[in-house]
């Protein structure tokens, strides 16, 4: 799949589909997890530690799809809709990043998707600016689809706990989120080389992969907001290194590669790396 995401397929279900829930947890056994938003598709829950000396508060989504059901990576493919995280206006709080676990293709019909058919925890950071808030709140908004899509919205109010209180569970689920995350390159698996063409239309890559046999690894490309590009051609791997072109195809309107970085995602086997590439 090249070029821009289409929402075409989803705008009928926009209009009526949208489930919003306000969940406050203050009576929880465990102050720093909400309880669980409901929706036909599947359930969500906040998880959060106390924020640290830095002011920095390590929280994390908890998506669970129902059975048969699929939710989305951060750029969903050519349908889908990725999750948002988004904090209260006036909070006092700014999401710094938000992590995905290695994601995987998926095909509905003819339409090619990147996201999870299984429980998955986006692993989130905020800064606190100012005052330590008593509470953090937030809208998550996901979509979630099966043979419909359905855009789910909830807005957590979740107290925070002391930071002197410790929090097993959740610094537990924190820390599983955390190793679920694709690493950064190393020496047996990097970007070597990339190259785009004159025409912007192919992405040339040349890879050192973990294994020296197997099938082409899965690679997905990033580049402006909203474009995702992922269809290979002239793959070749020979022993731990791998060539191959991925199709760009069309690019916003006078897009200037020049002092831009594209992300990458390459999932050899059962390891996979995320990096980023730089145009000069």
């Amino acid at each position: 799949m090249t070029g821009k995401l289409s929402f075409a397929p989803l705008l009928t279900t926009l209009l009526g589909a949208l489930a919003a829930v306000v969940l406050t947890d203050g009576t929880a056994a465990h102050a720093a997890m909400s309880g669980w938003a409901d929706n036909e598709g599947g359930r969500m829950r906040l998880v959060a530690l106390a924020p640290d000396a830095r002011g920095h508060i390590h929280a994390a989504l908890q998506i669970e799809p129902a059975p048969g059901w699929i939710t989305y990576w951060r750029e969903p493919g050519e349908s889908g809709i990725p999750p948002q995280v988004s904090p209260a206006p006036g909070s006092g709080v700014t999401l710094v990043k938000t992590s995905y676990p290695t994601p995987k293709p998926i095909t509905v019909g003819a339409i090619q998707e990147i996201g999870y058919d299984a429980p998955v925890t986006l692993p989130l950071e905020f800064r606190v600016n100012g005052k330590q808030p008593a509470t953090l709140d937030l809208t998550a908004f996901i979509g979630l689809c099966k043979d419909i899509c359905i855009p789910f919205q909830a807005e957590f109010s979740l107290p925070l706990s002391d930071a002197s209180q410790p929090a097993p569970n959740e610094q537990a689920l924190l820390d599983a989120a955390g190793a679920s995350l694709p690493q950064g390159p190393s020496s047996d698996f990097a970007v070597e080389n990339h190259g785009l063409s004159p025409d912007a239309k192919t992405l040339s890559l040349r890879l050192t992969l973990p294994e020296a046999n197997g099938d082409a690894p899965l690679i997905y490309v990033t580049g402006p907001s909203g474009y995702v590009f992922f269809k290979q051609a002239n793959g070749k791997r020979d022993g731990k290194t791998f060539a191959t072109d991925i199709a760009v195809g069309k690019l916003p309107k006078n897009y200037d590669i020049k002092g831009k970085s594209w992300d990458i995602l390459v999932v050899d086997g059962e390891r996979a790396m995320e990096t980023t590439l730089a145009f000069e």
